[in-house]
């Protein structure tokens, strides 16, 4: 009579839950990785061109112009929807409005967007005003895109988000190297030895 095949016996929890971790922390890194590619190049890229922004010194170039607006718009209150829409619509500035400040003789005005400023000083008893804008080259809108200078609301929130994003990515990384016996002890040493070597430049060479 032949012998009837034992029923398999299910693997122990602590063994499925190892698997399914392990294949959910690869599953994680592996997209999370595709997904935060543009990312990571993005603030690697800048990373470096915002450590020598001396390089692009040379983009930088300043235009001066002058114009003049009404003076009902300028008295008893100044008009600042008037007066910012005619500096858009007239000497096409762009970049959100950083600084409306009104002085008794002058007013100024002042926009602001990454690698971009214009800044307008207007006579309140003449109405006539100056205009100087600046324009810090391409680099330079990336350098303050990589510190969220003057981007607005929207793009704190996507640095926001690349942060989390970056943050899953390194940590789903490191849970996945335990399920690598053959390379979990050089791993790890070279993980710590790297954490130390930042610690130690910061130490020697940080004033």
């Amino acid at each position: 009579m032949p012998n009837n095949p034992s029923p398999r016996q299910p693997y122990p929890i602590a063994v499925r839950l190892r698997r399914q971790t392990a294949i959910v922390s690869r599953w994680l890194h592996l997209y999370l990785s595709m997904v935060s590619f543009a990312i990571v190049l993005f603030f690697a890229v800048t990373g470096l061109t915002l450590n020598h922004a001396d390089w692009f010194d040379a983009q930088q170039k300043t235009s001066h112009r002058t114009g003049a607006v009404p003076l009902t718009w300028l008295a008893p209150i100044p008009s600042r929807l008037e007066i910012v829409e005619h500096l858009r619509t007239t000497d096409k500035v762009h970049g959100a409005v950083s600084d409306f400040r009104v002085d008794p003789d002058q007013l100024a005005v002042s926009f602001k967007a990454p690698g971009y400023t214009a800044d307008t000083f207007i006579d309140t008893h003449t109405g006539h005003y100056d205009l100087t804008i600046t324009s810090s080259g391409f680099v330079a809108i990336l350098n303050d895109l990589h510190k969220g200078r003057d981007a607005g609301p929207a793009w704190s929130r996507l640095i926001d988000i690349s942060a989390i994003l970056l943050t899953l990515v390194s940590l789903s990384g490191l849970l996945l190297l335990f399920f690598i016996y053959k390379r979990l002890a050089a791993g790890l040493i070279v993980a710590a030895a790297g954490a130390v070597l930042c610690w130690l430049i910061y130490l020697r060479f940080v004033p």
